[in-house]
């Protein structure tokens, strides 16, 4: 699975680092300031792939004696560095549009379209291919990284609805290529937030793995000597998580009992649910009968 995803984000890395370089090739001899914005965030796109990638590799180092819960922390780390990425990239592009739209310029050039249909095609093929990896590893840094395709598709549609106008309905709208820009860096400021607030609950131990929660709790009692759950906290850490489980059993039973009862509700939910790391099992009596 992890060379799997090392393949993916380096794919993506390579991809922007191309894209980048035509789309700026394309925006200057083709005089679309909505092609060199989408250069603009491909670029910042590529830096990002860059920063993943060494983050990835960190973030799978295994678990030593500083670091007892492994080193997956790292990833929502990475994904802020992705998310202030995409911020720069889009200010930037209201700036320049704002610039652009003051400013007088020329139309573009009709071959600019034939660039942009092929990069919106490719980009949301990148978006699929690098999103369901995410899904399957459960990567959180990935999923910023799908994003990031899917936002640079979406600008790459508004600069071709801008250009298209410019194009159609000619002298006038030259700015209609920028205005498309302008919006686009609306979409990208969007698509960060949408990427920022999962990683920001991931770092904050929030608890927002209710179907994980559930199907802990229906194994749980699945275990001989188990009667019921009761408190149940989740932290993630990478791609694994670490739980913390309250356990009850009845209350008659020696230590030893109890003891082993929590082993093997433990065993049982890491061998049923892979993606958990370890299990911290705490057990409760269900009812206590104290001498006079």
């Amino acid at each position: 699975m992890s060379k799997a995803v090392i393949r993916v984000v380096l794919i993506s890395l390579l991809s922007n680092g191309v894209l980048a370089v035509i789309k700026f090739l394309a925006g200057v001899y083709g005089d679309s300031y909505a092609l060199l914005a989408d250069a603009t965030e491909s670029a910042a796109d590529f830096f990002a792939s860059f920063v993943l990638y060494f983050g990835f590799i960190y973030s799978h180092k295994p678990a030593d004696k500083n670091h007892p819960y492994g080193h997956g922390r790292l990833e929502p780390l990475v994904t802020f560095i992705v998310v202030a990425f995409l911020i720069c990239s889009a200010s930037l592009i209201v700036y320049k549009s704002i610039v652009h739209i003051i400013t007088p310029h020329k139309t573009p050039a009709p071959f600019t379209l034939l660039v942009l249909g092929v990069l919106i095609i490719w980009k949301e093929i990148l978006f699929r291919i690098v999103m369901n990896r995410a899904k399957k590893s459960n990567n959180t840094a990935l999923k910023a990284e799908a994003w990031h395709h899917r936002s640079d598709a979406l600008t790459s549609v508004a600069a071709f609805i801008g250009i298209s106008i410019a194009l159609f309905f000619g002298k006038g709208y030259e700015s209609a290529d920028d205005w498309a820009a302008l919006l686009a860096s609306f979409v990208i400021f969007y698509n960060a937030w949408h990427i920022f607030r999962p990683a920001l609950g991931e770092m904050m131990d929030e608890q927002i793995h209710e179907d994980l929660s559930e199907r802990i709790r229906v194994e749980s009692v699945k275990v001989a000597g188990i009667i019921a759950t009761e408190k149940l906290h989740i932290r993630k850490s990478g791609a694994r998580y670490y739980i913390d489980l309250h356990a009850m059993v009845k209350g008659e039973l020696t230590v030893i009992e109890s003891h082993k009862i929590g082993h093997d509700l433990e065993d049982h939910l890491l061998r049923e649910i892979p993606e958990i790391a370890e299990v911290l099992v705490h057990i409760e009596p269900d009812s206590v009968t104290l001498p006079a």
